[in-house]
């Protein structure tokens, strides 16, 4: 009785669903009418023919006649009887058989199956709810951070305004909370005070009315944005945000990163409290060729080698790895360590000094070539878009407008002498023809590329690509570092870094006893105990409330929580 009082309540509450009922009120009035009418002209004709029926019978034939049924038990004699016979008939198959079974669908039927929907749309979070995550769209960042979580015991839940949609994240088994991103009740029902944070994802402007509706709830609780344009940061700052991200400025410093100038040398792509993450090419070190555990890495160097690169994926490092011509190594160290190391693969003389080409002039290629800039590097930047080039002209070394697939153009830019090439246009099919033809026309040629899709990961490095960034893995990645309260890493491919709290089931043991790289194949770097313990040894103890700094998959993080969280 609950649920069909929400749904009549939503029913009659809605200006649309009352004037729906009216309407069919008065088609039903108009209906009755009819037959009214031909009731009475029923008995007038069978008088005409000198017969005589009581009211009753007069209903009973003209409902016969007019749904089709014709029972045949009373019938006209005359012609003028027969032909109202006929009329009688014809309106009944309109307007019993075509237009009622529309008007009531639509009228009646279709709003109360929507009511029904709707009345099944959570209006709230439950009332015990605390520490929770609170997303304002389901997007493919909101989406990667909700696996995330449920990996870690965190709890979240989507704000979405549409109940019908809400009732369809509901049945795919998202927590949802429907209500408008512009109503201080929505957040009350959320329990905004309570929650852990707040993730707000649409544009610019929406963003802005969000954030200051929230504040006006909760003014302590942490307000993560995303913003489009670089002039909105301020804005969404004074609205309120803790944290305001420019993920396609961010996309590009990463990719920026990822350019190989110096065939030998090692890259810092981030650090984590004192653990140092760095990258290095083993093609023309004293690696090449050896395994992993005869090259004496870690005993010159301290370093610890985590992983390889191949084709986007992040591949477990063994002892019996062999260091590939074209392997690209993972390693983790403290800031003296990589410095150790790099002094070590280091070789000036083979540096490439032509420009780095950068395909796309929007946004995240602007950022990248300013990156490169900033560091020294040359740049050449291919744009079609006369107007966009113009923008970029005075910024970086060159700017050459045409299409990216032009030989002419390519030429000009120096694709057949550059050492890396940067693809940053936002159409995954366009990179990935790119990367084929690119690698075709310099097969030396460092291939970054950005993705947008996380399926298309696989085939941009099947198309020659060497390292691809997604949009999506860096935003999940940022918004856990800021809702974490941690420093921000992004690996990118599918390896991210885990902080996992040791489960007692491992309290005691050492690594080695423990098993978690064989059974999980998560690479632990790291045991946070107060401080950090980089790189710590197979000897180490596991002891309570310390934690884990693992590089691995989310499937590995799966595998460790099957295997020793449950």
């Amino acid at each position: 009785m609950k649920f069909l009082g929400s749904q009549l309540s939503y029913l009659l509450e809605k200006r649309q669903s009352r004037r729906n009922l009216k309407a069919l009120g008065r088609y039903m009035a108009a209906l009755a009418g009819v037959i009214v009418l031909f009731a009475v002209a029923f008995h007038m004709i069978m008088l005409y023919e000198g017969k005589e029926y009581s009211w009753v019978t007069g209903f009973y034939w003209t409902l016969t006649v007019m749904s089709t049924l014709g029972f045949g038990d009373i019938t006209f004699e005359s012609d003028l009887g027969r032909m109202f016979s006929l009329l009688v008939l014809l309106v009944g198959i309109i307007m019993l058989l075509i237009v009622l079974p529309f008007t009531f669908i639509r009228f009646f039927y279709a709003p109360w199956l929507e009511a029904q929907v709707r009345a099944q749309a959570p209006r709230k979070v439950p009332p015990d709810e605390e520490g929770h995550v609170l997303f304002t769209s389901w997007g493919p960042i909101s989406q990667g951070l909700g696996r995330r979580f449920d990996l870690t015991g965190v709890t979240y839940h989507v704000i979405v305004p549409d109940p019908v949609r809400a009732t369809e994240l509901k049945v795919e088994g998202v927590p949802v909370v429907c209500g408008e991103l512009d109503e201080c009740g929505t957040f009350e029902a959320a329990r905004l005070r309570q929650a852990r944070a707040l993730f707000v994802n649409q544009d610019d402007a929406t963003n802005t009315s969000v954030i200051l509706t929230a504040r006006e709830i909760c003014a302590d609780v942490s307000i993560i944005s995303l913003a489009e344009n670089e002039e909105s940061e301020d804005l969404l700052g004074l609205a309120g945000a803790s944290r305001v991200l420019l993920l396609k400025q961010d996309l590009g410093e990463q990719l920026a990163n990822r350019v190989e100038v110096a065939n030998c040398s090692v890259h810092i792509i981030g650090t984590f409290e004192r653990l140092v993450i760095g990258e290095f090419p083993v093609h023309n070190t004293p690696y090449m060729g050896q395994t992993l555990a005869g090259s004496g890495l870690r005993r010159d160097t301290g370093v610890n080698v985590v992983g390889v690169w191949e084709r986007g994926r992040l591949r477990t490092a063994q002892a019996t790895t062999v260091l590939e011509e074209w392997s690209v190594l993972v390693v983790v160290g403290t800031k003296d360590q990589l410095a150790a190391l790099d002094s070590l693969v280091r070789n000036d003389a083979l540096t490439n000094t032509h420009p780095v080409i950068v395909v796309g002039g929007g946004k995240v290629g602007n950022a990248t070539a300013q990156a490169l800039e900033e560091k020294g590097v040359k740049v050449h930047v291919v744009e079609r878009d006369p107007a966009v080039a113009k923008k970029l002209e005075g910024n970086v070394t060159r700017v050459l407008c045409g299409e990216s697939a032009d030989l002419a153009t390519l030429s000009q830019a120096g694709v057949r002498e550059a050492p890396s090439v940067v693809l940053s246009t936002n159409d995954d099919a366009t990179n990935i023809y790119l990367s084929i033809y690119f690698r075709k026309l310099n097969p030396a040629v460092r291939i970054i590329a950005r993705i947008t899709h996380e399926r298309n990961l696989e085939s941009i490095h099947r198309a020659g690509a060497d390292f691809a960034l997604s949009y999506s893995s860096l935003g999940v990645e940022s918004v856990l570092a800021e809702v974490q309260q941690r420093e921000f890493v992004f690996l990118g491919g599918d390896a991210e870094l885990f902080v996992l709290p040791i489960p007692g089931s491992l309290v005691g043991s050492t690594l080695l006893t423990a098993g978690i790289g064989a059974r999980t194949g998560l690479n632990v770097i790291g045991i946070r105990h107060g401080e950090v313990l980089v790189n710590p040894g197979a000897d180490t103890e596991l002891v309570q409330g310390a934690s884990l700094l693992a590089i691995g998959s989310p499937e590995q993080r799966s595998a460790f929580k099957s295997a020793f969280e449950a």
